[in-house]
């Protein structure tokens, strides 16, 4: 049984990049990638699975 969950990151643009690398710059990662989140509020990365939501959007589920 697999207990991973992606990691989830509110986003105030709808325009992201992701490079997995997370809060320290140096740390290995995977080529940077430009993603675009549609009118569903969220797009997920094709490398790392980090889900990107934007915030206020249709996926946000955190009020305010």
């Amino acid at each position: 049984m697999n207990n991973y969950a992606p990691e989830t990151i509110r986003v105030r643009e709808s325009r992201v990049a992701c490079d997995g690398s997370g809060d320290i710059p140096a740390a290995l990662g995977h080529p940077r990638v430009w993603l675009q989140i549609d009118e569903k509020g969220y797009v997920d990365c094709g490398y790392c699975d980090r889900h990107f939501v934007l915030i206020g959007g249709p996926a946000d589920d955190i009020p305010g």
